[in-house]
């Protein structure tokens, strides 16, 4: 028996999550702390994914009519699609639902996306956005087992964790169990940014927690279960495969481009500090071949940087569209350990008509409308995080009752 098959099996008897949250937070951190303790000082170990931790899930696929949640993200360490390997073990896979972007990842940032087959299989695609973010009891019909396997990158408003809730629900409300192959958060060591207000719930913000949640897709599975978050307040049991040889302290880099406007580490790394200026009338590069590693704009102070935003692969349609954005460059920036305001504040602080600086979007990406009223009064940086903070330790503590890694 090969180290990878003697830890799979090592891990099978804890990775049915019950709905008690005690218990679950006992037998979780209890037994995967000797392996985590073996990875904490020698960050060269492989990372083995939930996907890559196939003996301990296929024996629970067997012979079930299988659903799968899941786009290119969803990739064994050999490059194969989680998909095409479970047809090749035989899984009878019935239908494939598609998040945001598509099955292939494709599709720009609110793109609507329709159902169709994927060409390589023949398998039927349903869209998990637009108007259908919800499966209906039909599209479920038929479905013994719901697998999940999706790439998160630690943001609250990045929309595969909403997208998550709506499959848990759906799944619970149809009596479908679901499974789960948990994948690293690459943010997963900062726990910051404001916590979302219930009056801004949106799809890009479903819960209350802060901007960057430092949790991964399994972990945060278990608190929307463990905190009633789903309609009704309905609980049901879940299962999560977990990581092998993974902990926060490990930098995690991603095999495939989670979205299209995501092309690299330094990109899902300021991600959720630049995503805010989407709420503004500053570009994050897309159009260019720097997405979320540039900010700028025409109304910004002339600089020795600038760029013009044109349509591509990811941006049909890029703000500013063939207009000169005056801009700043963080792409040679080491990777940042906290949600950054600095530039956001800049830019508010030099832009030439303050008043056209901001729209409705920001308040639903904050989660709050405080954050916009302390950058347009002046609030210091300092200020803004000492108010983040009694939220961010309420939040630390419960989220603690969930994590396994």
């Amino acid at each position: 028996m090969t180290p990878f098959h003697k830890i799979s099996v090592y891990f099978i008897y804890f990775i049915i999550i019950s709905t008690s949250c005690s218990a679950r937070k006992i037998d979780v951190k209890e037994n995967i702390s000797s392996v985590l303790d073996k990875t904490k000082d020698n960050p060269k170990i492989e990372i083995i994914t939930g996907a890559d931790n196939y003996n301990t899930y296929i024996p629970l696929l067997k012979d079930k009519k299988i659903g799968i949640v899941t786009n290119q993200t969803g990739i064994l360490s050999n490059k194969i699609h989680v998909v095409d390997f479970l047809l090749e073990k035989n899984i009878a896979i019935q239908k494939i639902f598609a998040p945001e972007h598509g099955f292939r990842g494709t599709a720009d940032a609110g793109e609507h996306i329709v159902d169709g087959k994927d060409s390589k299989t023949g398998l039927s695609i349903i869209s998990l956005y637009g108007d259908n973010k919800k499966p209906k009891p039909e599209q479920l019909a038929g479905i013994d087992i719901m697998v999940f396997d999706l790439q998160d990158v630690g943001a609250r408003f990045y929309t595969y964790i909403s997208s998550l809730h709506y499959i848990m629900e759906a799944c619970a409300e149809n009596n479908i169990p679901l499974l789960i192959l948990d994948r690293p958060n690459p943010n997963g060591s900062i726990v910051d940014g404001p916590i979302l207000e219930p009056a801004f719930t949106s799809f890009v913000g479903m819960h209350t927690i802060p901007l960057l949640h430092g949790m991964t897709i399994g972990e945060y599975a278990q608190m929307i279960n463990g905190e009633k978050w789903l309609k009704n307040k309905i609980q049901y049991k879940l299962t999560v495969i977990p990581c092998l040889n993974y902990n926060r302290k490990i930098d995690y880099s991603l095999p495939v481009k989670p979205s299209p406007n995501l092309p690299n580490d330094q990109a899902v790394n300021l991600y959720a500090s630049l995503c805010l200026f989407e709420g503004t009338n500053v570009s994050v590069g897309r159009g260019t071949e720097k997405q979320f590693q540039i900010y700028g704009s025409p109304y910004l102070p002339k600089s020795n940087f600038s760029f013009i935003p044109k349509p591509n692969f990811g941006a049909q349609n890029p703000v500013h569209n063939s207009i000169e954005c005056y801009a700043e460059d963080l792409s040679t920036l080491t990777k940042v350990d906290r949600l950054e305001l600095k530039w956001l504040i800049k830019a508010y602080q030099t832009t030439t008509d303050k008043s056209k600086f901001f729209n409705p979007f920001f308040t639903k990406l904050a989660g709050t409308k405080k954050l916009q009223q302390q950058i347009e009064t002046g609030t210091s940086e300092h200020e803004i995080r000492e108010s983040w903070k009694k939220g961010l330790i309420e939040f630390k503590e419960m989220r603690s009752n969930y994590l396994i890694y």
